[in-house]
């Protein structure tokens, strides 16, 4: 069932079995999993079903470096379904190396394997509406996908890897009935938690204090809770909650906040290709899911070149650039001021537009309107009305140009961090601060990356890569766009011992044995991929072993585990 924490009577205390907090992926997830293990799971949501300003507006803060990073209310959403509400559907696995301790990253390692995780992709992959589990060129659709290139087979890249789209899914909108039928699941929206009062001894929780924005307030005792309210307010509830704990939950070794990772992303370069055939769209698999090339760093390469993981997706030019002479491109540069700020940020990221470079876009609407047309015909029909959404923006250039697209691993450095402000919420809540920063190897894996990639496209004759002039400082186009969107990553990380991480293995937090934390602030890499899919396959996981130790109690409260509520 559904219900609204507005309507519980003041002072209350609920009690369940297992307390999941934040409806997002990871959140959902979990409770869609547990749904018919017969424990009793109460999910609190800090929105509701639709946008709330007061309540998204809880998620603001501050940000060291504006020009590195974005607002903190931004680019995530404070309601149920959480960022899935405007999510791309970019999906893809983690790779091997990506669990290994790399000698030349420092901090790498995943306290678990790499099998561990990968036996969860396929559950994932399904609840997600990313079609098979298939991240394979060759095998992905039925007499493989295109060549991205024809006749392009570089060493250095793996050029038949992957990504495929969710619809996008809306996690809320997709699975919202489900759990309104589940009889062991009760969904409260509009509640806050604003702290997790440990035990005297710190060794446990035992309730969270949930508050709404008109006044109410209640608690909730459970036998086992779970943290999935992603990468920057995870670190900021457990460093808030410091009565018991001094310095915060899990924060023993001074790690919690730290290693904070995005991706470092751009857009760089201009590829030039002679007469081999190009394919840069998208193929669509036999169950309808659209799937894209993209040009991968191999493991042996960043190996043999002490690199960070890397791809290179083939994109069409830069569009802030009219160089370019394509209306459709014109066109969404024009429009920018129209384009939500998730995606509209990277138009507007080159400063204002002047008078000449507006007018030399609209002299591209003007040469080429029909090509304008038939981007915006496509859009309508194919985005905004379909169902399973085209993915983005494909466009061949009039001028027979390509830039790449880059999307990279970031080192884990803790001095990368998110701590708490002396602001504070409605709540009294402290807000967050958050100190993004990169690395020398962030710069160099993009750097040397592109090098090689330039060599390949060099040595196979079909083309050739350079860099504009104002491109040469690589720094500067990783600081361009700084902290890449949505993906707030390893806050919490994952650790063998409390002195490397704030979570186990297992996602439970060291010293604390029934708080758990699930979504990427676990993550003790980032890799290159989106982490969504690794989230939601890390929260079907942590939901089998929830089950199990509900099955085989370790130190679990003994009252009656039921969703019942009573007066304090």
């Amino acid at each position: 069932m559904i219900g609204d924490a507005r309507r519980i009577v003041r002072d209350t205390v609920l009690t369940a079995e297992i307390c999941v907090i934040g409806g997002g992926a990871a959140g959902i997830t979990l409770a869609l999993a547990l749904r018919n293990s017969g424990l009793r799971v109460l999910l609190l949501e800090s929105g509701g079903l639709q946008e709330h300003a007061p309540t998204q507006a809880l998620y603001e803060g501050e940000v060291e470096d504006e020009l590195l990073h974005s607002p903190t209310d931004k680019y995530r959403q404070r309601r149920f379904g959480g960022s899935t509400t405007i999510w791309g559907g970019r999906c893809v696995p983690f790779d091997p190396i990506d669990f290994d301790a790399r000698p030349w990253i420092p901090n790498s390692g995943w306290p678990i394997a790499y099998d561990t995780v990968a036996r969860w992709y396929p559950a994932a992959n399904e609840l997600v509406e990313a079609g098979a589990f298939d991240y394979d060129a060759r095998t992905a659709r039925n007499g493989g996908m295109q060549p991205m290139i024809e006749g392009f087979a570089p060493q250095e890249f793996d050029v038949d890897r992957i990504e495929r789209f969710s619809c996008p899914t809306d996690f809320a909108g997709r699975y919202r009935h489900r759990l309104e039928r589940a009889e062991s699941i009760r969904v409260l929206l509009h509640a806050n938690v604003t702290k997790l009062q440990a035990a005297r001894d710190g060794g446990r929780i035992s309730h969270a204090e949930v508050r709404t924005l008109d006044g109410g307030q209640f608690r909730v005792q459970a036998d086992q809770f779970v943290v999935a309210t992603g990468g920057l307010e995870t670190p900021r509830l457990l460093l808030a909650s410091n009565d018991v704990h001094a310095d915060g939950i899990g924060n023993a070794h001074d790690l919690l906040g730290r290693t904070y990772m995005c991706h470092v992303a751009g857009t760089l370069g201009t590829l030039r290709l002679n007469d081999a055939k190009v394919w840069h769209g998208y193929d669509r698999a036999e169950d309808g899911t659209y799937c894209r090339r993209r040009i991968a760093l191999t493991e042996e390469a960043q190996h043999a070149h002490g690199l960070g993981n890397l791809v290179f997706r083939l994109h069409h030019p830069r569009i802030p650039d009219p160089a370019h002479r394509t209306g459709a491109l014109s066109a969404i540069y024009l429009a920018k001021h129209l384009i939500s700020y998730e995606y509209g940020k990277r138009l507007t990221g080159d400063g204002p537009t002047n008078a000449r470079t507006w007018l030399r876009h609209v002299g591209n609407l003007v040469t080429d309107p029909f090509g304008a047309a038939d981007f915006l015909t496509h859009w309508v029909r194919h985005r905004t009305l379909a169902a399973r959404k085209f993915p983005s923006v494909i466009i061949r250039p009039r001028a027979n140009l390509f830039s790449l697209d880059f999307h990279g691993e970031q080192v884990p450095l803790p001095e990368s961090r998110v701590h708490l402000a002396a602001a504070t919420d409605p709540f009294g809540m402290p807000r967050i601060r958050v100190d993004w920063r990169y690395s020398p190897l962030d710069v160099r894996t993009v750097a040397t990356g592109f090098a090689l990639l330039r060599q390949e496209v060099a040595e196979s004759g079909i083309g050739s890569l350079s860099l504009d002039p104002h491109e040469a400082d690589i720094e500067a186009m990783v600081r361009r766009d700084g902290a890449y969107g949505g993906h707030h990553i390893g806050t919490a990380r994952m650790g063998d011992s409390e002195a490397t991480g704030v979570v186990d293995g297992n996602g439970r937090v060291f010293g604390v044995n029934n708080l758990f934390l699930a979504g990427s602030a676990i993550f003790p890499t980032s890799s290159q991929a989106n982490p969504t899919l690794t989230i939601v396959a890390l929260a079907l996981r942590l939901a089998a072993h929830l089950q199990s130790r509900a099955t085989t109690p370790v130190d679990l409260t003994t009252r009656p585990a039921t969703l019942v509520e009573s007066g304090a």
